[in-house]
Order: C-alpha cells, then sequence, then structure tokens
C-alpha cells in the first residue's frame, strides 16, 4: 500500500508593506471624507426632524432602535444613549424579530430603524407587524425612495457621498453620520424634555460617574467636633491650634449662633507671618478672608470639587440656607471618595 503524502502547505501570501507617509495619508483620508460626511447632515435638519423628536416625546412606551450588520452596531448605541437621557429605549435584533422577540414591541412604543440602502430583508419583514400594531416609524437611511422609506412616518435622510473605504463598499462615513444623527435626535429630545444632571445621575448609578453625579456634600463632609472653628476674637494662636487638631487646611470663624464670618487658611497664615504679626495678641477677627466660598449640603460634591478649582482652595465650609457653618471639607475628601 502505497503511502499518500500530505500536499505541502500553501506559502502564506506577502504582506503587503506601506511606509508612515502612506498610512498617515490614508488615515487622513478617511477622516476628510468622514468630516464631509457629517457637514452634509446640517442642511438635511428640518420638519422631518422636528417630527421624529416629536415621535420620542409623545412615546408613552419605548422607543424601540433596529438594524442589521453595522447599522445594527450604530443602533445599540443610539439606543443606549437615548436611553441614558430620559427616553427609554432598547435595541431589537431585527433577525431575532421573527423568532419571538417581536412581542417586545408594543402598541405604546415607537420604532427606530436604520438601514443605509432602505432595503434591508429583515427590516422589510416587520413592516406588516409594524403596521398591525399601529406603532410611528423614524428611519434613518441613505435613500429617500427606498422600501423603508416610503413606510416610515418620518425619514431622516443620513445618505453620505462616499465612504472612507477605498473601495467605497465597506460602512464607514455612512456609519458615522447615522450615528451622528441619533447623537443629534438624543440631545434635542433630552433638552425638549427639560432632563436635568440629577436625572443624568439616576440613569449612572455605578463607577466613576456616578460617583461624581450622585454623591453629595452631605454624604461626604465632616460634621460636629470635626469642624475647625473659632470665634472672632479667639487669638490667631488658638485658630492654628484648631487648624492643625482637625486637619482640614483652615479654620472656620463663626459667630455665637454659628453664622460664617470667614475662614482661615494655610495662605491666610502664610500672609499673616509675612506681616510678623504677634499670633498670641492677634485675634482671628483681623485675620481672616470675610464672607469666604461656602457650598451648600445637598449639592453635588461634583460642585464642590469645581468651587475649588475655579476658585483655587483646598477646603470649603457648608452652610445652611441661613449661612450657619453646619460641615466642612477638603480636597481629600473628594478625592478618597472617587470624585477627584
Amino acid at each position: 500500500m502505497t503511502r499518500m503524502d500530505s500536499p505541502p502547505a500553501a506559502a502564506p501570501a506577502p504582506t503587503p508593506t506601506a511606509d508612515d507617509t502612506q498610512l498617515l495619508a490614508s488615515a487622513r483620508r478617511a477622516l476628510a471624507i468622514e468630516t464631509r460626511a457629517l457637514e452634509t447632515l446640517t442642511p438635511k435638519l428640518g420638519a422631518a426632524f422636528a417630527h421624529a423628536c416629536r415621535i420620542c416625546l409623545a412615546c408613552h412606551g419605548r422607543v424601540v432602535v433596529t438594524g442589521m450588520g453595522k447599522s445594527g452596531h450604530i443602533a445599540g448605541k443610539i439606543a443606549a444613549t437615548l436611553a441614558s437621557t430620559g427616553t427609554p429605549a432598547f435595541f431589537l435584533h431585527p433577525a431575532e424579530a421573527g423568532h419571538g422577540d417581536l412581542g417586545m414591541i408594543t402598541r405604546a412604543d415607537a420604532v427606530l430603524a436604520l438601514s443605509n440602502s432602505g432595503e434591508t430583508p429583515e427590516l422589510i419583514l416587520l413592516l406588516p407587524h409594524l403596521k398591525r400594531l399601529g406603532v410611528p416609524l423614524i428611519v434613518m437611511c441613505g435613500k429617500s425612495d427606498s422600501t423603508l422609506a416610503r413606510a416610515a412616518s418620518v425619514t431622516l435622510d443620513v445618505g453620505v457621498p462616499e465612504e472612507a473605504c477605498p473601495l467605497n463598499l465597506a460602512p464607514t462615513a455612512s456609519t458615522t453620520a447615522t450615528l451622528a444623527m441619533g447623537d443629534a435626535l438624543a440631545v434635542a429630545v433630552l433638552e425638549a424634555r427639560g432632563f436635568t444632571r440629577a436625572d443624568f445621575a439616576r440613569s449612572h448609578p455605578g463607577g466613576a460617574l456616578g460617583r461624581r453625579l450622585l454623591l453629595h456634600v452631605e454624604d461626604l463632609m465632616r460634621t460636629g467636633d470635626a469642624v475647625p472653628r473659632v470665634p472672632p476674637e479667639a487669638p490667631l494662636s488658638a485658630g492654628l491650634v484648631e487648624m492643625s487638631r482637625k486637619g482640614l487646611g483652615m479654620t472656620v470663624v463663626v459667630d455665637t449662633a454659628q453664622h460664617i464670618l470667614g475662614v482661615f487658611t494655610d495662605g491666610d497664615l502664610r500672609r499673616a507671618l509675612d506681616k510678623q504679626i504677634d499670633v498670641h495678641a492677634t485675634v482671628m477677627h483681623a485675620v481672616m478672608t470675610a464672607r469666604p466660598k461656602t457650598i451648600g449640603a445637598r449639592e453635588l460634591a461634583a460642585e464642590a470639587a469645581h468651587l475649588m478649582e475655579v476658585h483655587r482652595i483646598t477646603a470649603l465650609p457648608v452652610a445652611d440656607a441661613h449661612g450657619k457653618l453646619i460641615g466642612a471639607l477638603n480636597v481629600h475628601d473628594l478625592m478618597r471618595a472617587g470624585v477627584v
């Protein structure tokens, strides 16, 4: 019996080479094409876009965003953006829709379908079901005379002159334009809703973003005996002891009713020492910074960080509505909480 030898392995195809100049030229060309694609969108905004916004605003259910292939990836991102900015939304895979997932769509919903050609078969198969439900259909596509565009309640034109792909085949500029139009829709709707930072925080409880948006000053501030405070007639030496003991880098000067009169910080100390003042004879009222920056307990901790950054300070007294001292915090408290 003759042994059959295995055929020799095919030699690997040679890898095309390109120098840095060619690579950078390709990248610049791609970005230029995508930039032009985005620039074509603004003139297309008009009554149709406003109509699409009003459909989203009037929707009592969810905006169901769908698309196949690369459009499906963009649809997923648009759905996530809508959901995180006050418009309940989710992504529906159109191929799965025909195998039971159509049940996810209710009469209270609206549908946003993405298709560059407007002829995606999986999306066209959804049309009879959407018509039976009577749900509004927003279509983003590149061809206004396509099947999907003709069936839509409103069509948003996201057609582009060319793709960034040198073969003009791979969805590149077209998906970028569709994504940008989706962002424009989400932003317009969130502004129309009066969506606030607090609303945004409730959708982003996790991670650093959640900490910045959910933590309030009262969650981090020091209270009670941990807050450095001295009366205005106290000697500077007593203020220094209070600063050192409480470790906030400042002490607050308060009257007998705990109204904030001023603060004394490390910076004030340096200025006082430059004047060679007597730390035992000088009273706090003479060296404090009057009318200091304060913050409310219910303000976001991120706002405290912003105030410290803008005014180049490292600590803040916390005041109630009547200007009374109720707490204090410094930049280290914010850093430990992950706010900065």
